[in-house]
């Protein structure tokens, strides 16, 4: 990482954006089998040992009259939940470590996400050797962001739009799958070639199991951006999604382990089925510590006002934006809208008719009065809203942000 922030606020959007950074490293070293991503999850929950240590006992130092405890309680039990996250990351890596084994079925389904994460070395030479990000628009070229950069032994997880590549640069790149053959290309990168799977055997006890993990993982990662939401607005509703997530998980992760059993009875090698369970335990995991965030959201606990400064200042925001009517966005589909393109966008829910849709597929149209919620880069915020049909309004004195319809 960077250097060390020295404030609370800072040290808490760093933490939060390097839990997510290990997930996704995590789960992309079980899609590529590439120990070197599974290395960097280790290397990064070092860095995170050092960052919470500090962050405990400055949260300990500031504690100056006994009104302050249930405040930095918060701070403390937030602290708690983005290590137990990086934690969850770390057993995810070590099914490639340890050679533990998973199905080969899997990867190809998790290659179906809408996002996913991976790693290539910079070349001498390439295409992208002394260029800024933003001169390269990898967004729009590839359709993949730069989300963090290891430079021999320093961490850049602050990456903008002037950050230079540089030869041996390690890129951790999230984006669209499509994307991975060009941009390697674009690095001088060795050729990739994606998994396979023969598929043409009929619906199995393992099929199951494997598409309720997948599902359990997107949901998991869904439940991390919707608690930090909660905590950020103190949003009682996204709260609720958070608790019902991980009632589905915890649901889930049984239905799981049943059809891995009945599974065992076949001629199957067991390694990939303790895969299975690994992993299904680590997603349930992250699911747990998103709850145990939105607790105070649910208990109406004093919640410190650094929380919400710091976890809406990290490199990823997330914004809830409705769809405005005669917008851009409304009776269009999720894919032809490009917003993982421009402006760099992920959708992770929307909401419909008082639910919410989770991970929602390219296909779903879009209609007035849905409401997204999305992650992306704070700098797209606005053009996101434009899209959307909206003006986005920000006070700097108080934080605040307004949506005004670009109709008005």
């Amino acid at each position: 990482m960077d250097d060390k922030p020295r404030n609370l606020k800072a040290m808490l959007a760093e933490a939060k954006d390097a839990s997510e950074l290990m997930v996704d490293l995590a789960y992309a070293a079980l899609y590529f089998d590439d120990e070197g991503m599974a290395e960097a999850v280790l290397d990064l929950e070092n860095e995170m040992s050092d960052l919470v240590h500090e962050m405990r006992s400055l949260t300990m130092l500031a504690v100056r009259h006994p009104r302050e405890v249930d405040g930095m309680s918060s701070v403390l039990l937030v602290v708690s939940s983005i290590e137990q996250i990086a934690n969850a990351a770390v057993d995810i890596s070590k099914i490639v470590l340890r050679n533990i084994g998973i199905p080969q079925a899997l990867l190809v389904d998790m290659a179906e996400a809408a996002e996913v994460s991976h790693r290539l070395v910079v070349a001498h030479g390439s295409h992208l050797v002394s260029r800024s990000l933003a001169d390269l628009e990898l967004p729009v070229v590839v359709g993949m962001r730069v989300v963090a950069i290891q430079r021999g032994r320093r961490w850049l997880t602050d990456i903008g739009g002037d950050s230079i590549l540089e030869p041996s640069d390690v890129l951790f790149v999230r984006g669209e799958p499509a994307g991975i053959v060009r941009l390697r290309e674009l690095a001088s990168a060795s050729v990739w070639v994606p998994p396979q799977f023969d598929s043409a055997q009929g619906l199995t006890d393992l099929d199951r199991a494997v598409d309720t993990l997948v599902e359990m993982k997107n949901l998991s990662e869904t439940s991390i951006g919707l608690a930090y939401s909660a905590l950020v607005l103190r949003d009682l509703s996204l709260a609720r999604e958070v608790r019902s997530l991980e009632e589905r998980l915890d649901g889930m992760k049984v239905s799981l382990q049943t059809w891995v059993l009945r599974a065992a009875a076949s001629d199957i090698d067991p390694s990939q089925l303790r895969g299975l369970l690994h992993l299904a335990e680590a997603a349930e995991d992250i699911g747990d510590q998103a709850l145990q965030m939105v607790t105070l959201v649910l208990d109406q606990e004093d919640i410190h006002p650094v929380l919400a400064l710091a976890l809406g200042d990290t490199s990823d925001v997330v914004v809830q934006v409705p769809i405005g009517s005669e917008s851009a966005a409304e009776n269009m589909s999720l894919g032809s809208l490009g917003l993982s393109l421009d402006p760099g966008y992920h959708v992770l829910a929307i909401r419909r008719a008082g639910s919410y849709l989770y991970n929602p597929q390219k296909n779903i149209v879009l209609r007035s009065g849905d409401l997204l919620l999305a992650s992306g880069p704070e700098e797209g915020r606005e053009r996101f809203a434009e899209i959307c049909g909206y003006v986005l309004e920000f006070d700097g004195e108080t934080g605040m942000v307004d949506l005004t319809p670009t109709a008005s």
